[in-house]
């Protein structure tokens, strides 16, 4: 039988300069020509994997992936960071309603910058940084290969952070704030689960453009701190479960006007209280249920105040043949960003440190700023 060794392969520049991302030895017999590769390797990448469904911090492991082919049509994205959302949470609980096939790499969002181009892609080149627009799974790993038509490139100004995260959470407060009732300079919107970022979010995007928010928190400790965190995003009012438990809540408005819309992520009597703020033919858009209780609404609320509840999925809403709608959205809520009109809190995480992260994230530690992991 013929010796096997190993033997180092240098990688070719490519046409943008770069040296070509290869697998670094190949095995073959001694004295016969190194047969050159036809397709165009990623590097190996580090991932966060669960084989199974099931607890996030039991199922979670981090591996090394072996290399895989870059099409003429793809493009080799080296991540830069990538956020822990709730519903990564539940996609790998295997509780989401839809989510990939196991084993998966974890993550759903993020941003990174272009390490390679396929030879067929236009308008990218190594060095933009892109986002996967609409969100696509596995982006819990340092080198993502995908089409050309998954990525969205967005400006290098942007902070790292809300690049990363832009695109689930903003993105579903600006259409929840624009699709179900036509809002204007003036009038005003109720909110329970306010200190979330989409919470967060709806309070300074309805602050842009002239519209008051009343806000619902839970009874915590440091409650008054953040209400007074909500205030200077621009909360005209911040209240907690307890101090609603009044018969009048509508007494409490001062000079604010009764809302035709409302916000609900919590459930159970959180969710009634944004009912109670809502005026006649008034609105509630359910979009999350923290509390895992039902929605109880009174006979009254529908034949005496016309009340309708609606609710609101992004990803279903990206299916219907809004990508490039949404595009135009996430440069927006970016560009303000970058005008500091819109901010969050969050935590830059490193990738070796994604155990803690995920802790933090499940809530393990506390209430805790949105975890982002920096690769």
């Amino acid at each position: 039988m013929a010796t096997v060794r190993l033997v180092a392969l240098k990688a070719p520049l490519t046409r943008h300069g770069r040296w070509l991302p290869r697998p670094w030895a190949q095995l073959r017999p001694p004295n016969t020509a190194v047969r050159a590769f036809s397709s165009v390797m990623s590097p190996p990448s580090t991932a966060v994997v669960y084989d199974e469904h099931g607890p996030p911090d039991t199922v979670c492991k981090v591996k090394e992936l072996p290399p895989v082919q870059i099409k003429d049509d793809d493009i080799c994205v080296r991540m830069l960071a990538a956020p822990i959302n709730p519903s990564d949470i539940n996609r790998i609980q295997g509780v989401y309603p839809v989510r990939p096939p196991v084993p998966a790499v974890g993550g759903y969002e993020g941003v990174g910058e272009v390490h390679y181009v396929g030879s067929a892609v236009k308008g990218l080149s190594p060095g933009d940084w892109v986002i996967p627009s609409p969100p696509s799974s596995g982006t819990w790993q340092t080198y993502v290969v995908r089409d050309q038509n998954v990525w969205h490139k967005i400006e290098k100004s942007t902070p790292m952070e809300y690049a990363a995260s832009v695109a689930v959470n903003p993105l579903t407060a600006l259409r929840m704030l624009e699709d179900f009732v036509d809002v204007k300079s003036g009038d005003a919107i109720v909110q329970n689960g306010a200190t979330s970022i989409v919470g967060q979010c709806l309070i300074q995007l309805a602050r842009d453009r002239g519209i008051r928010s009343i806000n619902i928190i839970r009874d915590r400790a440091g409650s008054d701190e953040a209400k007074e965190k909500l205030k200077n995003l621009g909360a005209d009012q911040v209240f907690t479960e307890s101090q609603l438990e009044v018969k009048n809540v509508k007494s409490l408005l001062a000079d604010i006007p009764e809302p035709a819309l409302g916000f609900n992520c919590v459930g159970g009597n959180a969710a009634s209280m944004v009912l109670k703020f809502l005026k006649q033919s008034g609105i509630m858009v359910t979009y999350g249920g923290m509390s895992k209780k039902p929605i109880t609404v009174s006979t009254s609320s529908f034949i005496f105040k016309d009340l309708s509840l609606r609710g609101f999925w992004l990803q279903k809403w990206l299916s219907s043949d809004k990508a490039k709608e949404s595009r135009v959205m996430i440069d927006y809520l970016l560009s303000l960003v970058r005008e500091g009109k819109l901010t969050y809190e969050m935590e830059l995480v490193p990738f070796n440190q994604f155990q803690s992260a995920l802790d933090k994230a499940l809530g393990k530690l506390g209430s805790q700023p949105k975890q982002i992991i920096k690769f």
